[in-house]
């Protein structure tokens, strides 16, 4: 058996510890395989390869990238690419932009609402890319909200007061971008993005006439059954499968850094892991 971890984020997104602390961590944990997958981000897989190099881990190249379809707000994790393809990077670089516009314009939706938050009340929260959860933290912090997850849903969530959409790519782009920088597309944490569990399978077969790759059967919050019907779809549809906690290690995040534990044949390591 060996002990993986292919869901990650560090402080370079929305995560609790910078990409170096998060290599000791998995060496504690004794993971053997793991990777890095901030949000709309490379910034921290280096920094990462290297302390998974130094703590003998072997550490792959990793992104989470959202991006919409008819079903929903659907999150693609890619593996082993070029960190410079230069596509991705355009990509990754209008992701940055819409991002500070969507921050920009949530903060002065809640202005209009009586309440005081300034982009500098968010940013001192954030040590990297500043989102939604940063928000919240400082609305939380500031009296405005009970708690972070109240934050969400009275305000910042869909259909709070000062809910903003997001411009993403669709699902399709998400799929051919990491795939033409040279890395496998692999659906996240797929049950849990769907509100009708029923688009599951329609939605996985167009998937993969897109190029999806593989599919993350093990992942947050999944149940036996899920698991099950994610492999077994999976398996029937010529898709690989990964496993990850979508660790970001919050208060309260029952996500573990110590990953799951699959069978050393899960997936062919050589190839996934591109070398490093």
């Amino acid at each position: 058996m060996i002990r993986i971890n292919l869901h990650i984020h560090s402080t370079c997104s929305d995560g609790a510890f910078a990409p170096s602390e998060l290599a000791c961590l998995l060496h504690k944990h004794k993971v053997a395989v793991a990777s890095l997958t901030d949000h709309d981000t490379v910034d921290g897989v280096v920094p990462f390869l290297s302390g998974c190099r130094r703590f003998g881990i072997r550490g792959v190249p990793g992104i989470e990238l959202s991006s919409t379809s008819p079903e929903g707000e659907l999150h693609i994790l890619g593996y082993r690419f070029d960190l410079d393809s230069p596509e991705l990077g355009e990509v990754l670089a209008q992701y940055r932009s819409a991002r500070r516009e969507r921050n920009w314009e949530i903060c002065e939706r809640l202005r209009g609402l009586g309440i005081s938050i300034s982009m500098g009340d968010v940013e001192a929260h954030a040590r990297g890319i500043v989102g939604r959860p940063h928000i919240a933290q400082a609305l939380w912090e500031r009296g405005y909200a009970p708690s972070v997850r109240d934050a969400f849903s009275r305000y910042i969530g869909q259909g709070g007061s000062a809910y903003v959409s997001r411009s993403l790519l669709p699902t399709e782009e998400a799929i051919r971008v990491i795939r033409e920088a040279g890395g496998l597309p692999v659906w996240a944490h797929p049950l849990s993005s769907l509100t009708n569990p029923g688009d599951f399978e329609p939605l996985l077969d167009r998937l993969k006439e897109m190029g999806l790759w593989g599919v993350e059967c093990w992942f947050q919050g999944a149940d036996s059954a899920q698991t099950w019907r994610c492999l077994n779809e999976s398996g029937k549809r010529g898709l690989y499968t990964t496993a990850g906690t979508d660790f970001h290690g919050r208060p309260g995040h029952p996500a573990k850094i110590s990953g799951c534990l699959v069978r050393d044949d899960l997936l062919p390591w050589a190839r996934f892991c591109g070398g490093l």
